[in-house]
């Protein structure tokens, strides 16, 4: 091929570049153009959103839950009857099964601190001791326990002389128990004053209806099923340290032999183990013991 042919065709190769060259960097302006902006476009975007956040939300305090607090630290402060007053109102108040639970052990325990003691309350009478006065004589008067009496005076002797003050619990107490949940709420004047955990008979023996207590034993004897006596202290008695029997009223069938009895094996509580009786621990058992006097109501029901 001759020197100018191959000239010719490579200089239209050559002269192509230069016209090139432009229409490159036009391309790279354009994509750097649209980077930019989709750039400073996420930017501001971005910027607004956190400018227009709102502030994170907090919970709001549940009024009752505060309340519940603060009758806590009432308790705390020995203000009891306060305390009291104002969780029988949150009592009736809430519909929360949580801090119903919680309330009712607060009060219970703020119940027990104040019938056990000379604190002043609406359901004890002040009374002063006249002649020919007993223990006994006074319980039957107000329907209460001479345990009760000498517990909540501080009495350390059954003595008594005429003019002597005591205090003395007038309120009328009630026990209603509920098998399928196996617990005790004892009442006063209708209204909760504390709830138990106790155990029932196993299989449903436990009867249902109303009944009264009728005899109440310290440190009780257990009758075997064949007839044997066994003595409280013996290993095999399985009445723990206290007896109530209960006896049929209205129209509930007779029965012979259930009461309300302490218990040897406190891992039973909460569940359907007994014979037929109802049971609790014996700090507990003792402690009814000590409230509830003979002709006591009971209502034993399956369920609420």
């Amino acid at each position: 091929m001759a020197d100018n042919d191959l000239k010719n065709i490579l200089i239209p190769e050559n002269a192509g570049r230069p016209r090139l060259i432009p229409f490159l960097l036009i391309i790279l302006l354009i994509v750097a153009g649209v980077a930019a902006a989709v750039l400073s476009r996420t930017w501001w975007q971005n910027r607004q959103s956190s400018a227009v956040q709102p502030p994170p939300e907090f919970p709001t305090p549940d009024p009752h839950q505060q309340s519940f607090q603060a009758i806590c630290a009432l308790a705390s402060n020995k203000a009891l009857d306060e305390a009291r007053q104002q969780g029988y109102a949150l009592l009736e108040q809430t519909k929360d099964p949580a801090l119903t639970a919680a309330l009712e052990t607060l009060l219970g325990q703020i119940n027990i601190e104040l019938v056990m003691s000379q604190a002043a309350m609406p359901e004890k009478a002040d009374y002063v001791v006249k002649a020919g006065d007993s223990l006994e004589r006074i319980a039957r008067k107000f329907k209460t326990t001479v345990g009760l009496i000498k517990t909540n005076n501080a009495l350390p002797r059954a003595v008594l002389h005429p003019g002597d003050h005591l205090r003395v619990f007038k309120g009328t107490f009630t026990l209603e128990i509920t098998k399928r949940r196996n617990d005790l709420v004892l009442k006063v004047n209708d209204r909760f004053f504390k709830r138990y955990r106790v155990g029932t008979g196993k299989f449903g023996k436990t009867p249902v209806g109303t009944f009264v207590i009728t005899e109440k034993i310290e440190e009780p004897p257990w009758w075997r099923p064949d007839g044997k006596m066994i003595p409280f202290g013996d290993k095999e008695n399985v009445l723990g340290t206290r007896w109530m029997s209960l006896q049929a009223t209205g129209t509930t069938e007779a029965v012979r032999g259930y009461g309300l009895h302490g218990t040897w094996e406190p891992e039973t509580i909460g569940t359907q183990a007994s014979a037929g009786c109802v049971r609790l621990v014996n700090s507990e058992v003792e402690e009814l013991f000590l409230l509830v006097p003979n002709g006591t109501s009971v209502v034993i029901t399956e369920w609420d």
